[in-house]
């Protein structure tokens, strides 16, 4: 079964959701990792934990726009 190809991180063109991603890397002192390597060297933790700081702010942004 081949690989899949790993997608390039493009700075220049990112979506919202993309630069919050980045920048909760950055927080939890991931940024490197993924800029060397892609998401997918994060571990499942990692993941995890930028998922779920994601969706926290996404719910601090719905009740302050309310």
């Amino acid at each position: 079964m081949p690989k899949k190809k790993e997608k390039k991180i493009d700075l220049n063109n990112l979506t919202p959701e993309e630069k919050l991603k980045l920048e909760i890397a950055e927080e939890i002192g991931v940024y490197d990792k993924v800029i060397a390597g892609g998401w997918r060297v994060l571990t499942a933790k990692e993941s995890g934990r930028i998922g779920g700081l994601m969706t926290r702010r996404k719910r601090e942004e719905q009740k302050e726009n309310r």
